[in-house]
């Protein structure tokens, strides 16, 4: 948020590819809105997390926060935008590979992911694809981060753990 209130960038933009948790949920009813809602409530709860319910839906509205499925991110430039692609790991090479391209003048991404919880095949996975591709390049800084690191609550790091060890 420094970066919009300094006027560094324009919007924050929120994105993650649209992937169930090995189950399959076939049809939804409803309109568009309703159908991908699932997919991204986990990056609302996130910004509900950091602003009032009410200084949410106004920078929602204004769209300075956009929150949007990957697959809806093919043709756009990002420019003075700070992206974070959430939930990496299961996106396809050609995914990743979209994403990235959709980068601007002026902007920064991020990219999460964890391997270990990965809801798609390993074949042509584009977040492990983009680490070993990408490490190294000027311009891109790549982070791993270990248990110690978990802040949502200390339990998980021992669950993590239990399931290392099996």
């Amino acid at each position: 948020m420094k970066f919009l209130r300094e006027g560094r960038i324009e919007r924050v933009v929120l994105t993650r590819p649209a992937v169930e948790a090995g189950e399959k949920l076939g049809f939804l009813p409803g309109s568009l809105e309703e159908k991908i809602d699932p997919y991204l409530r986990p990056l609302f709860d996130a910004i509900e997390t950091l602003f009032t319910f009410e200084e949410s839906a106004r920078l929602i509205s204004s769209r300075q926060i956009e929150v949007i499925p990957l697959a809806f991110m093919r043709g756009r430039t990002l420019r003075k935008s700070f992206v974070v692609l959430d939930e990496a790991q299961n996106t396809t090479t050609a995914q990743m590979k979209m994403f990235l391209t959709r980068f601007g003048e002026g902007s920064r991404m991020v990219v999460a992911g964890d391997s270990s919880q990965r809801d798609i095949g390993t074949a042509q996975n584009g977040f492990t694809d983009a680490m070993q591709r990408l490490e190294g390049l000027n311009g891109i800084t790549v982070v791993r981060l270990g248990l110690t690191d978990i802040v949502r609550a200390d339990i998980i790091g021992r669950i993590l753990e239990a399931y290392e060890r099996a």
